[in-house]
């Protein structure tokens, strides 16, 4: 990390008694995992709270202080008389105010100095002050970065690594994405000194399956996978009757887009989730197909280059409708080899 970053925070920190460290809606495991991991290392120091806007999935809620989390839509005016009363924020995982859902008007009027650490790209002007990289792994990677140049690796405590580790499988898919980096193994490394159990992490994250959720992955993989084998593409469908059906809870469709990657000549896979007022789309990539591109360019969404999502406001079926018929364009990308 740069120099003058690490120093804007020192000096920021110096003079600061309330801080908060916030991730974005909708939290997966490289949000949480930063979270914690930032959380962890700050209240060694300072007074510190950890917010999401929203809940998270009940296969992260085992990890160490993950019931200090105050979840916003649980304690909307606790949340923002903290956002309020804050000298920093620190937002993690996310490049735009308007990631925090519920907490955009909090975090935007709040007078606390905004302290970016993301690895998304094209981040807004809204933080005072900020670190990107998109040549990383997750973000989670990138607070362990800055506990080491703030001078303070020895802080690195068993509970923040166990975060930081979450939030690098989750963010590469168990090391098979965006982990082309010799400083994500070092880090992986130094994690593991401290302690850690790998394997027992990864199965706390991708092993605990309630009965619902492994039969709802089954249905789609039988019943809803949809292939286009012209473009190299593969979708899957979920409706709120089905949710309602497999008795849905936030995560359940945690990884079911990752599936259609692991077919042969399939270059995209995506999922579309049906939600109130909007289709909720995630997209996969592998080979020359830049999804975030394409979230970008065609969705108003973001991502990376091999995971990416959006938004799309308007019924389901005209959403995949929208998405097949841009495939032609990508005809080149998506070709057979």
């Amino acid at each position: 990390m740069k120099t003058s970053f690490i120093k804007e925070v020192q000096q920021q920190l110096s003079t600061s008694k309330n801080i908060v460290v916030i991730a974005h809606h909708n939290p997966d495991g490289d949000a949480i995992g930063s979270l914690l991991a930032m959380w962890g290392y700050l209240k060694k120091k300072y007074n510190t709270t950890a917010i999401v806007p929203n809940d998270f999935p009940e296969f992260y809620k085992w990890m160490p202080g993950a019931d200090s989390i105050k979840i916003a839509t649980k304690s909307k005016e606790e949340c923002a008389e903290l956002i309020s009363n804050a000298d920093m924020i620190f937002c993690l995982d996310f490049n735009s105010p308007d990631r925090v859902g519920g907490l955009e008007h909090d975090l935007k009027n709040s007078k606390a100095t905004k302290v970016l650490i993301d690895h998304h790209l094209l981040p807004s002007d809204f933080f005072k002050i900020a670190h990107t990289q998109t040549e990383t792994s997750s973000t989670a990677e990138l607070v362990y970065d800055f506990i080491k140049a703030m001078g303070d690796e020895k802080l690195v405590d068993y509970n923040i690594a166990v975060a930081i580790y979450v939030g690098i499988i989750t963010d590469t898919g168990s090391f098979s994405h965006s982990c082309n980096f010799p400083n994500t193994y070092k880090v992986t490394s130094k994690l593991i000194e401290k302690g850690i159990d790998a394997a027992d992490i990864q199965r706390l994250v991708f092993c605990t399956f309630s009965e619902y959720r492994l039969r709802l992955l089954g249905y789609c993989l039988s019943e809803k996978l949809t292939i286009i084998s012209k473009y190299s593409t593969a979708y899957i469908v979920i409706t709120k009757e089905e949710m309602k059906r497999f008795h849905f809870k936030i995560g359940d469709s945690e990884g079911i887009v990752n599936y259609g990657l692991t077919m042969k000549n399939i270059k995209m896979a995506a999922l579309f989730t049906e939600r109130t007022g909007y289709t909720k789309v995630s997209l996969r990539s592998a080979g020359a197909i830049d999804v975030d591109k394409f979230a970008r360019k065609h969705l108003s969404g973001a991502g990376h280059k091999n995971a990416s999502g959006a938004d799309m406001h308007k019924p389901l079926n005209e959403s995949i409708e929208e998405f097949v018929s841009l495939l032609p364009l990508y005809e080149k990308e998506l070709a057979k080899k």
